[in-house]
């Protein structure tokens, strides 16, 4: 086996962890959390917002280990935060042991992403680098399934939201282990990163790259925080009970998104700028599907698998993208693209709840869908496979 499988299937491991129940978690179990925790809105939403400031303040630090370390610490690391989170959200008596194990957990997912863009470029060959990133970005989509498919086990009551905690925190532990074993450590004198200069984030080559991270953050989080909601308030899906629908929206979400390990495939074959339009028009055409349909079987999966799809694609190709702008800082490069994608996401459920009194959830929808279509029809500001080496 060579090193790029073994990174393969530690990255895919600790993406599914970070990325499913660490990342979505609170928000697929929040209805059982609510009424354990007797949660309010406003403490809800506060919980959520400091999970996502644990997970940006998580990205520095993970630059800064691997620069001082290795990549496999950070990931280590991220891994056992993931556990030990889970683990007190499953055993928590009040809010605030539910807020810790969300810190903790949240944390993971600023740990165990970017120092694979490293473990690539040091252990990979060039050819193999795109394919490799693709298949770790969409172990997100497994992490969402099976999350996703414990939920509906918990809205049905086969068994309790602890016990689906306790199961995350075991499955983050023999990950954590997974990564000890399966992620090479460089050699003493490749242990460090190189230093990259501030300039060399903020030039201009690197514009579009973080304004695709923002914009796509943006309306992917807008998806994140409305799009069930709005199943949910509309009636639901016919068949379902009302709190099965978060669940089916999720389990679409991840299913589609698998698709994403093709990314590498595509992106050889098209080129990076004609396959970032493809997966702009896609997540476009996945808010417009929400804000007509959300009542509609076959609207709410395709919806969903479009987001779901878009969001392992874009993931795998900001991750390559990154590594071919800067070489040598695979790890800092994919931290600032991220920094931009998680701003992103903090400014777009913003932007998009004060939308929603005035125009209505179909409103908001239309509007969320637009950033993402004028990156689609405005190529200016996509990179084009010749842009880079």
């Amino acid at each position: 086996m060579t090193w790029g499988k073994h990174i393969a299937i530690a990255g895919f491991g600790a993406t599914a962890i970070a990325f499913g129940p660490a990342r979505m978690g609170f928000g697929l179990f929040l209805p059982e959390l609510r009424q354990a925790f007797r949660l309010s809105t406003s403490l809800a939403g506060a919980i959520a917002s400091a999970g996502l400031l644990a997970f940006l303040l998580a990205l520095p630090l993970t630059a800064w280990m691997v620069r001082r370390a290795n990549p496999k610490l950070p990931v280590i690391a991220g891994t056992l935060s993931a556990s030990i989170g889970f683990l007190a959200v499953a055993t928590a008596t009040g809010p605030l042991q539910l807020l810790a194990g969300i810190l903790f957990a949240s944390t993971s997912a600023g740990l165990c992403w970017a120092p694979f863009n490293d473990a690539a470029e040091r252990f990979v060959s060039h050819r193999s680098q795109a394919s490799i990133l693709a298949v770790i970005a969409s172990g997100t989509s497994v992490g969402i399934v099976l999350s996703a498919l414990l939920s509906f086990g918990v809205t049905y009551e086969v068994f309790s939201w602890r016990y689906a905690w306790g199961g995350f925190s075991v499955a983050a532990l023999f990950i954590a282990l997974a990564a000890m074993f399966e992620m090479p450590k460089p050699s003493q004198h490749d242990d460090a990163e190189a230093e990259i200069g501030f300039p060399h984030l903020v030039s201009r080559q690197a514009a579009p790259l973080y304004l695709a991270a923002l914009a796509f953050g943006a309306t992917n989080a807008i998806y994140f925080s409305f799009a069930a909601d709005r199943v949910v308030t509309a009636g639901g899906l016919p068949g379902l009970r009302e709190g099965a629908a978060a669940a089916v929206l999720f389990l679409s979400y991840g299913a589609f998104g698998i698709i994403g390990t093709l990314t590498g495939r595509a992106e050889a074959k098209i080129g990076m700028g004609w396959l970032l339009r493809v997966v702009f028009a896609a997540a476009s055409l996945s808010l417009v599907l929400i804000a007509f349909a959300p009542q509609s079987w076959g609207s709410v999966i395709l919806s969903s698998g479009l987001q779901g799809a878009a969001l392992m694609a874009a993931s795998s190709i900001f991750s390559l993208w990154s590594l071919r702008l800067f070489p040598g800082n695979g790890t800092t490069g994919f931290v600032a693209a991220l920094v931009g994608l998680a701003a992103g996401s903090v400014l777009g459920p913003a932007i998009a709840g004060l939308l929603e009194k005035p125009v209505g959830p179909h409103g908001m929808f239309l509007a969320a869908s637009i950033p993402v279509l004028l990156l689609v029809f405005w190529p200016k500001t996509l990179v084009t496979s010749k842009d880079l080496p």
